[in-house]
């Protein structure tokens, strides 16, 4: 039956089906055939999946991220990246991976980063000399940060859907982030000396200047503050802290740079509907399935295969690790994380791993597949806007994609570099 169940999930993807359905229509022979799940019950799961407490963070962080867009944030905060940045070789390239540092803690997901900054920056790198391959590969790349900085959309699904705190994700994600920032910041560095881009600011920038910036920004720049302090001193959840942060946005946009109007109120209002309904779609249908799977015992069943084949607790992780990339090639990554990581976690759980350092490593490779051939998201995301083959693109990401190898390995080795915030302040 599992077999049938993920030859169907296949066959509606081949067609160009989109993932929900395709993950309802896979689970029909569950219920259908076996007689195990009764219609009613698959309505009520669909209805049970959406009553979560912890499931509420994610609504309330989309609207805050739209509505910290829709407020002057973002072009203060492409103002003091290039400060920052600009002077340094590949200026712009620099420019857009800080920048997807600091937008990690507003928009919340890799997909969203990637497009904002192709439109944003796209059209100003390739003008500055940037090939449109190399200008894609950096914007993608450079988008994964968000993967990890709080608040992550994609950690909070993965806390709810595998019963991890979230408040610990959000902690442990911090390190790495800052991590892959300074990975990705020395990749773009060679790059930029290999094609000899120049730096988009002749010198270094006034201290005066950048202050100013400083200033002007820190508004955005203190939204993953206050999350993790309110989580270190326990004044909210999650949940709580996504409630707390659309008022904040609302206060920053009204009484702070006073440039939140009507017309504006209303584009972040729909803007968060549109993400929602995709994002509630997915998670209605994955619980559907989700059950079915249940049912039949896939998590059992494919830890006893695994540990079939070895108990060697590194070769486990790369197996799931290898498991991650392919299955991030061909679906979203909110998707991959509420259908793929309920049945990967019991296999690394069993080997022994942390699941707060598992969390922040499948998240991290999730969002990676999204990058890589034949149809990762945030690759045809950005190869679409910038108007770039997928073959260019691929070999222009190749320094990147050793960058992003070697980064995987530490972060899998060491996991004081994920559990030392988390276990530390909390």
């Amino acid at each position: 039956m599992l077999l049938l169940i993920a030859g169907l999930f296949t066959v509606f993807l081949v067609c160009g089906m989109p993932v929900a359905f395709a993950l309802g229509l896979a689970s029909i022979p569950v219920f259908v055939m076996t007689g195990a799940m009764p219609p009613t019950v698959v309505i009520q799961k669909m209805v049970t999946a959406t009553q979560s407490f912890p499931l509420l963070a994610v609504p309330f962080f989309i609207l805050a991220g739209n509505l910290m867009n829709v407020t002057g944030i973002t072009h203060r905060l492409v103002k003091f990246a290039s400060l920052l940045t600009g002077w340094m070789a590949g200026g712009l390239a620099q420019v857009s991976i800080v920048l997807s540092f600091m937008m990690g803690g507003i928009s919340g997901s890799a997909v969203a980063d990637a497009s904002m900054e192709a439109r944003l920056l796209g059209p100003s790198m390739i003008k500055k000399g940037y090939s449109k391959a190399n200008t894609a590969a950096v914007l993608a790349f450079g988008s994964i940060i968000t993967a990890t900085i709080p608040p992550s959309i994609g950690l909070i699904l993965f806390g709810f859907v595998n019963e991890v705190s979230i408040g610990r994700l959000f902690l442990a994600g911090v390190l790495p982030g800052i991590f892959l920032t300074i990975v990705l910041m020395i990749t773009s560095w060679f790059v930029a000396k290999k094609n000899g881009y120049t730096p988009d600011l002749p010198e270094l920038p006034k201290a005066k200047d950048l202050t100013a910036s400083f200033f002007e920004s820190i508004w955005a720049l203190a939204f993953p503050v206050i999350l993790i302090v309110g989580f270190r001193f326990g004044i909210f959840t999650a949940t709580e802290a996504g409630a707390f942060l659309v008022f904040y946005a609302l206060g920053v946009g009204l009484f702070v740079y006073r440039e939140l109007d009507f017309a504006r109120l209303k584009e972040a209002i729909f803007g968060s509907i549109s993400d929602l309904g995709m994002v509630m779609l997915l998670i209605i249908m994955a619980a559907v399935l989700g059950y079915a799977m249940t049912i039949e015992r896939a998590p059992q069943q494919i830890t006893e295969f695994v540990t079939t084949l070895t108990e060697n607790k590194t070769a486990i992780l790369i197996l799931v690790v290898g498991v991650l990339v392919v299955s991030g090639m061909f679906l979203e990554g909110a998707a991959n994380i509420l259908l793929v990581t309920p049945i990967v976690m019991p296999v690394l759980v069993n080997a022994g791993y942390d699941p707060v350092h598992m969390g922040i490593l499948i998240v991290t490779l999730i969002n990676f597949g999204g990058l890589t051939p034949p149809v990762g998201v945030i690759m045809f995301t950005v190869c679409g806007i910038l108007g770039v083959k997928t073959g260019e693109y691929t070999r222009a990401s190749i320094p990147f994609f050793v960058a992003m190898a070697l980064f995987f390995i530490l972060l899998a080795a060491i996991p004081a570099l994920t559990l030392l915030l988390p276990n530390t302040l909390m």
